[in-house]
């Protein structure tokens, strides 16, 4: 038992916490690493490497994922965005040199290599993106002298830049998308919502015409014709798990996807555990998400408000595009799902990001009302509760 008396950091953060949201997350990264385990020795093996190669790394990065998530859940809400500029200035320098001297894979430039570690910057970019442009939106509506949403026009254009010039399309398509959610839940008016759908459509248009990868992948999509082993494959093993699952380790469709510890674990997963816990799963990061909205709009404070709402809808967006994919319900894009997927820059970035959302979550003195009377204007009339 905790003593009432105690005052500690320690014994107040976890007294302040969401502690069911807390309980999801550590789920997802026990989760992952068991997934590892399935998804990632045939991998290995089929590229000449140790078995246990690709656990051994997510395991490191998966521990150093959760020191960042736990550091992170002690800031408090000015802390966050101060770290958050901090990353988002030296995000954006990483992505600049990516440009110059990142390495190329599969004709983009994507990742840095620094003292053997291969980071991709374009991770970190968007949880750090997602703060700074709710606190633009906050004080725009706060203070209407200062033009807050012309900066968050600035800032993701210049991210959206730096992506495509990787190029990455995909990622530039999920930080639009979020930017674009956040504005409208910070009021934007019915002409704004308009202009943006017709860029959306345009920005898809764009990515069809200019990136012969786009155009390749959606025409496949669309026509069901050309390359599409991965996707085809990722479907059997789905498929070929039935409802109970094959047996941990018994899995043989996923011996033959080439990227079945990042693009595809939900597909290993179901084909070893079956249709059954692959739909826990996705109930696990349908909890989280519906928790982080509900905790977003008790929130009295706008900055705050934003920025929970804004993190928990890339969460999502990240999460359904990666399931859409392994599920062939949408052209294929190499999107990581946050704490399963193998990759160090993405454990990173998702224990960060999700450190932030418990960080702005945690029970504060100026935290009273329990419901909203709405979400973007923060006009609030239920009654206070002590």
């Amino acid at each position: 038992m905790i003593s009432r008396a105690d005052t500690s950091i320690v014994v107040e953060w976890w007294r302040t916490i969401d502690k069911a949201m807390l309980t999801a997350v550590l789920f997802l990264m026990l989760a992952g690493m068991l997934l590892s385990f399935a998804a990632s020795p045939p991998v290995a093996e089929r590229i000449g490497l140790d078995s246990f190669h690709f656990i051994k790394r997510h395991a490191f990065y998966l521990v150093l994922a959760f020191g960042a998530f736990i550091i992170a859940s002690f800031l408090n809400p000015t802390q966050v965005r101060r770290v958050a500029l901090g990353l988002f200035v030296l995000s954006v320098i990483m992505l600049m040199a990516t440009l110059f001297v990142g390495l190329e894979a599969k004709g983009s430039k994507r990742w840095l290599l620094i003292s053997g570690f291969t980071i991709q910057p374009s991770e970190f970019i968007k949880p750090a993106f997602v703060v700074i442009t709710a606190w633009l939106f906050a004080e725009n509506s706060r203070r209407p002298d200062i033009p807050g949403n012309l900066f968050s026009i600035i800032l993701v254009g210049i991210v959206c830049a730096l992506l495509i010039a990787q190029p990455d399309f995909g990622q530039t398509m999920l930080v639009a998308v979020v930017w674009g959610a956040m504005f409208f839940l910070a009021g934007m008016s019915w002409i704004w919502i308009i202009v943006m759908g017709l860029l959306g459509i345009g920005g898809i248009g764009a990515g069809y015409v200019f990136f012969p990868h786009v155009a390749g992948r959606m025409d496949r999509f669309i026509t069901g014709e050309g390359d599409n082993f991965q996707v085809d494959t990722g479907l059997q093993a789905i498929i070929h798990g039935g409802w109970m699952g094959q047996g941990p380790g018994e899995g043989t469709v996923k011996r033959i996807l080439p990227d079945g510890h990042s693009d595809f674990p939900f597909a290993v997963a179901a084909e070893e555990f079956g249709i059954i816990l692959a739909i826990v799963l996705v109930l696990v990061f349908s909890f989280i998400v519906l928790r982080g909205f509900l905790c977003a709009l008790r929130e009295r404070d706008a900055y705050v408000r934003l920025t929970t709402a804004g993190l928990i809808t890339m969460f999502a967006i990240q999460s359904m595009i990666h399931l859409s994919v392994n599920l062939k319900l949408i052209p294929a894009k190499g999107m990581t799902l946050p704490f399963i997927s193998y990759g160090g820059s993405s454990l990173l970035a998702s224990g960060i990001a999700m450190g932030f959302i418990i960080a702005l979550t945690r029970q504060r003195p100026d935290m009273r009302s329990k419901r909203p009377a709405g979400f973007a204007s923060g006009n609030y009339t239920s009654n206070q509760a002590g």
